[in-house]
């Protein structure tokens, strides 16, 4: 029921204010059209004007047992989408979204046609647009090798003047890989055999193309030549449902081929990139060597691919793993590193952790997974739940959210978590009778045995014959997996349940120093002052000198010719050794995780979260879990450098101040001064914004801080705009200064709150109730840019104290004899450094951290007669949402 509940939520505010757009904006509750929104890149490829959400929901609606929405969705999207747009489209998305919804709907429309009650009017018009959208897709093909072009306009094909597309030359893998599925189902539905056709010469292609020693297959290839363009490999974004598709299409279609290819690109997978529970990248042509130390989330896909191939130790272990993951942070990272830091902190709303979830759960039959999935139930209504629907979430470290709900919300994760809890009883149909594909749409197993095309086996390249006994079987049967031994999973599960924890790394020691004979060195990195005439002169002797930059910084260079002797020159490369490690070392210790601001007030009620840029002074936000909370005010002067004129408005209140013209930590101790219980510094470069910026950390003054007892918090530009705003149209603000974004529960414990968010959150313990009672009754890209590593180090530190600043870590294994090197460090110019790195990793682990913190939902008994005796009317309730959307329409240029 619960699941149910949040599905309408979604739907019901895609029909009401996106549809026919192709996605909702769930902040500020419009649609997303393409080319009327800033552009995302690739992102928008998915985009076609083609009202995708709804084509992607189609058969969700009948999974959820909701006939009657289907048939009206059915007739809105025959009677308003137009598949003839001049827009520049994905093929892959365009394959798994588009096609796949109209087959999936198609698949289910006939379905509940031949049930007698529903659809007596539907005529096949799904499979002829299905037919229509596969001709628009077929230009992408026409290449040598059969790879198609990854974009395609749907008007106007690939290689015509006006379209704007056909000049890419590269393709991911899954990109030309994942098509077979949709292109053999409209074959076999149409008995158009080009389609399948087409699908199968891409998926040969790319087994011709594998790596052969090791059988693996790279992320990039040339769709003209073949040649690997990227040549790593893993399981997650831009080869995950190649892999899935070779399995299923065996299912479906019934070619042991595919099965065979399967089988030899899974003993390659599991020799070599399966690292249990972690799974990660190698390259192809030295697959013993890893490509990267951190894993996509894509991946999460993978158990449920294991659980259908019979493998499934390894699908628990690995499952078991990204929970812990999500445990720690309340959904999966986009990125995560193998000590289970973050490093890509977005979360889109994926669902291939639910759909594994799913498929383990099916097998297995324990319990623990529908935990699972309750914990997934409450960590979107908690953290993703706005008033137009679900939010994606922009940091999952401070839980601030980002305007989008991709159509694959819809799809997908409503679909898997109702089939999770959902009994035989509750299903209109056997879904056992369909298979999914990547998009979790429903093709009948019936098409196997439908206008089958004849194709020639593939005997230009022999199989490896293997040795695996896993091969006996390729779907799942508890009875053979699980003889007699229902405690199975939880002693596989067992090993695992602390791994995150215990992977989270402690502080690194400084190395020890020799202890070796001989002279000590004239100068210590550590010691080294720029401003110190002595040190200057040492320097020299070694064959260092300064230099002075532009930007404020000092560069030191080495040159050993022109130290005064060998034994000088090798003092000055250890130095200059010394100074690179000491940098690193210590940008690692200062780096700290965003914090959150959020906006507590009316009408905002902590719907709007802020990314903050912490301080390495005053009050630690991470160990006050409840933060900080007060009205904000602004100071004078403004930019907080003297004494403040104004300390009786600043006074018990949130003091806002400009960046610029003194030290952080002047300001703060100005402000403290005043009475002010925290402060938030705001940027003071029109324009800047942590969607576009790294991660800023305030640095101290180079002094004692202690003395600063407040918390200190920055917001670029436009964010802080927001509160100015705020400000401007409401008066008094109130906001919440935090580790991570708190949910209204936790924020309005104890307070006198509207009535409609009251019975909001009761409602929700209802369903949690009543949810939990019918549980008792049963037994779910691209590489990010690589940092490249300049011939000459750069290191930038603030001396005296500035604001801190990052820089790529530098190079572990420097050379041991080199002719120059190179250092540069920050000037004690506070302006001199830029902001801090934003992929910073988390702090160590405290004690709690594993779980998510649990929230107390329920009111105090003496708080509620308070509130029952003060029922708003209804016309208020009203008033105050309209307000809440104005507010929303407000700031709607802002992404929040």
């Amino acid at each position: 029921n619960q699941v149910l509940e949040m599905f309408d939520h979604a739907y019901s505010n895609y029909m009401e204010h996106a549809y026919p757009a192709d996605e909702l904006m769930p902040l500020t509750c419009r649609g997303r059209v393409r080319g009327q929104e800033p552009s995302r890149g690739d992102v928008d490829d998915a985009l076609g004007k083609f009202s995708l959400t709804l084509i992607d929901t189609l058969d969700t609606l009948v999974v959820l047992n909701k006939t009657k929405e289907f048939e009206e969705a059915v007739k809105k999207v025959i009677k308003d989408v137009n598949l003839d747009n001049d827009i520049v489209v994905s093929v892959f998305e365009t394959n798994i979204r588009v096609l796949g919804g109209l087959l999936g709907g198609h698949s289910v429309a006939i379905m509940l046609k031949e049930k007698g009650e529903y659809m007596q009017w539907y005529n096949g018009e799904l499979l002829h647009m299905a037919k229509e959208l596969g001709y628009k897709l077929l230009p992408a093909f026409n290449t040598t090798s059969g790879l198609p072009y990854p974009r395609v306009n749907l008007k106007f094909g690939v290689r015509h003047p006006e379209a704007r597309t056909g000049t890419e030359t590269d393709t991911c893998t899954a990109c030309a890989g994942t098509l077979i599925l949709e292109f053999a189902a409209l074959s076999r539905f149409t008995g158009t055999s080009i389609f399948e056709e087409y699908a199968r010469k891409a998926l040969d292609f790319i087994w011709e193309k594998r790596q052969r020693s090791s059988n693996l297959v790279g992320v990039t290839i040339n769709i003209h030549t073949g040649d690997w363009v990227r040549k790593d490999s893993g399981v997650g974004a831009g080869i995950d449902s190649y892999y899935e598709y070779l399995l299923k299409a065996y299912v479906l279609l019934g070619d042991d081929s595919f099965l065979e290819r399967f089988n030899t690109h899974y003993d390659a997978i599991m020799r070599y990139i399966s690292q249990p529970p972690l799974l990660l990248d190698v390259h192809i042509h030295k697959p013993m060597l890893n490509a990267r130390t951190w894993m996509d989330s894509l991946l999460a896909f993978f158990p449920g691919l294991q659980v259908l191939k019979g493998d499934i130790r390894p699908a628990i272990e690995t499952h078991e793993m990204l929970y812990q993951v999500i445990k720690k942070h309340n959904f999966l990272p986009e990125a995560f590193t193998t000590d289970f830091r973050v490093h890509w902190a977005q979360h889109p709303l994926r669902p291939e952790f639910a759909e594994s979830t799913y498929f383990l759960y099916k097998a297995t039959g324990d319990p623990y997974y529908l935990e699972v999935g309750k914990t997934l139930i409450e960590n979107l209504n908690k953290y993703a739940r706005v008033p137009c629907g679900f939010a994606a979430m922009k940091d999952v470290r401070t839980g601030s959210h980002e305007d989008r709900m991709d159509s694959f919300f819809l799809a997908e994760m409503f679909k898997y978590l109702y089939l999770l809890f959902a009994d035989k009883e509750d299903m209109i149909f056997d879904i056992e009778d369909y298979i999914f594909t990547t998009e979790a749409h429903l093709l009948p197993l019936w098409l196997s045995t439908t206008n089958q095309t004849i194709s020639k086996k593939n005997t230009s390249t022999e199989y490896t014959e293997l040795d695996d006994s896993n091969f006996d079987w390729t779907c799942p049967n508890t009875q053979i997996l699980f003889p007699n031994d229902p405690m199975f999973a939880q002693s596989i599960r067992e090993p695992l349940k602390n791994v995150v924890d215990k992977s989270c790394p402690r502080g690194i020691s400084r190395a020890e120093e020799s202890l070796g004979s001989g002279p000590k060195p004239p100068l210590r990195a550590r010691d080294f002052m720029a401003s110190n005439p002595e040190h200057l002169e040492i320097l020299k002797k070694m064959g260092v000198s300064l230099i002075h930059l532009k930007d404020g910084r000092v560069q030191l260079v080495q040159h050993a010719v022109q130290a005064a002797s060998s034994l000088d020159a090798e003092d000055g490369l250890r130095f200059m050794q010394e100074m690179i490690e000491l940098s690193s070392q210590q940008q690692k210790e200062q780096q700290l995780p965003p914090r959150a601001v959020q906006i507590v007030s009316h009408p905002f009620f902590g719907r709007v979260v802020l990314t903050a840029g912490p301080a390495q002074f005053g009050m630690d936000l991470s160990k006050h879990k409840a933060g900080t909370r007060g009205f904000v005010a602004t100071i004078k002067p403004y930019n907080g450098c003297s004494e403040i004129t104004n300390p009786e408005a600043v006074k018990e209140k949130i003091a806002l101040m400009q960046r610029g013209q003194c030290m952080f930590a002047e300001k703060a101790r100005n402000i403290q001064k005043a009475g002010a219980i925290g402060g938030i510094v705001i940027d003071d470069n029109e324009g800047s914004s942590s969607d576009t910026a790294p991660l800023f950390q305030m640095a101290g003054d180079g002094k004692n801080t202690d003395d600063i007892t407040i918390p200190m918090l920055f917001l670029f530009n436009k964010e802080g705009n927001i509160i100015l705003d705020a400000i401007r149209e409401y008066e008094a603000v109130e906001v919440l200064l935090s580790d991570k974004a708190k949910d209204r529960a936790t924020i309005f414990k104890g307070k006198m709150i509207p009535n409609y968010i009251i019975d909001s959150n009761l409602e929700m313990e209802n369903m949690d109730q009543k949810s939990s009672e019918n549980d008792s009754h049963k037994t779910n890209s691209e590489e990010a840019p690589s940092e490249s590593q300049d011939a000459g180090t750069v290191i930038e530190e603030p001396e005296g104290g500035g604001e801190s600043s990052a820089v790529g870590d530098p190079d572990p294994l420097s050379p041991a004899i080199a002719d120059s090197a190179s250092v540069s460090m920050a000037d004690q110019d506070p302006h001199a450094s830029g902001p801090a790195e934003a992929g910073a990793p988390e702090p160590a682990c405290t004690p709690g951290d594993s779980q998510p913190q649990e929230q107390n939902t329920q009111t105090e008994a003496s708080s509620k007669a308070h509130w029952d005796s003060k029922v708003q009317p209804m016309e208020s309730i009203l008033a105050d949402w309209n307000e809440d959307i104005e507010a929303f329409e407000m700031m709607e240029k802002d992404e929040l």
